[in-house]
């Protein structure tokens, strides 16, 4: 098969397109036609040797976590898959044309959503599905979901929304026309410290940012109140010992997963689409979501 290979940490000029061996499924196992993958920051931070205390790659080795595609062959002891599905996962190795997925963690793609569309979900819905149930936000209460624009972000939102809650959206004051279009109930500048420190205390805050915002946002948080990050603890947190400070990181949960994709093809949840590649351009795709911005980048088969 095709690949993007990794034979040493760096830049994106590091992710070559070139051959590398097909994989076979085991018991339990599920080999997987890729129709396409995304760029997400896990994936180029891996690249650049960033996670390589926790998540460190062997080299020549391949990277990705996002696949959609098409059950080529189930591996012994595999039930409730078929040859030919259209499925989706949080994966490893999904920079390829094949990839081996346990079929633990694979899930179906609903029906009339996109299977290339399908490919920019996974992780950032799941994220942000499970950022916001962090906060253990109930009806009634009120949740800032910081970074809401993003794609982390306008799932936690819609969760906020699907579970009764009052939610502000948390943006940059050059995004809050942007902000206007994600389901929130109000919206704030996080860059504006006097509408920061006007804000009503708050029950919990979902943050997707981290740094000097996130130090602003735990002060707002009540006395008992939740704040969930995925991206760590404020440096400050100490000093509110009231706040109980949650860590999350995602892992796969298969209704998740296809609760949040049926938002997306329902029209309830969007996930912009900034651009679709072909897979042999990975290196330009990772050096242009290095740059930033809100849409996904999908990398096609």
């Amino acid at each position: 098969m095709k690949a993007i290979v990794v034979h040493q940490y760096g830049g994106p000029e590091v992710l070559k397109f070139e051959d590398y061996p097909d994989p076979a499924p085991g018991p339990g196992e599920v080999l997987v036609r890729i129709a396409a993958t995304s760029v997400n920051p896990i994936d180029y931070k891996r690249r650049a040797g960033l996670t390589k205390d926790f998540y460190p790659m062997t080299f020549p080795g391949l990277i990705g976590v996002d696949l959609a595609g098409t059950v080529t062959k189930l591996g012994p002891g595999v039930e409730g898959f078929s040859v030919g599905d259209q499925v989706f996962a949080m994966a490893d190795n999904t920079y390829a044309e094949l990839c081996v997925v346990k079929a633990a963690v694979l899930a179906k793609v609903p029906k009339g959503l996109d299977l290339i569309q399908a490919a920019a979900l996974p992780l950032v819905t799941v994220t942000g599905n499970q950022l916001l149930s962090a906060t253990g936000i109930q009806a009634g209460q009120t949740v800032l979901v910081v970074g809401a624009v993003g794609n982390v972000g306008r799932s936690a939102v819609f969760t906020a929304k699907d579970r009764g809650a009052t939610v502000i959206a948390g943006v940059l004051q050059k995004q809050m026309d942007q902000a206007k279009t994600i389901g929130a109930d109000q919206m704030v500048a996080t860059d504006d410290d006097d509408v920061i420190a006007s804000l009503s205390p708050l029950d919990a805050v979902a943050d997707t940012v981290g740094g000097r915002t996130a130090g602003k946002m735990i002060a707002k948080v009540k006395p008992g109140g939740v704040f969930a990050s995925v991206v760590g603890a404020p440096q400050d947190a100490a000093k509110y010992p009231s706040v109980k400070v949650v860590p999350v990181f995602s892992h796969f949960d298969r209704k998740t997963l296809e609760f949040m994709a049926a938002a997306v093809r329902d029209g309830k949840l969007v996930i912009p689409i900034s651009e679709r590649l072909p897979l042999s351009e990975a290196a330009k795709a990772q050096a242009e979501a290095e740059q930033g911005g809100s849409g996904k980048i999908l990398l096609v088969a």
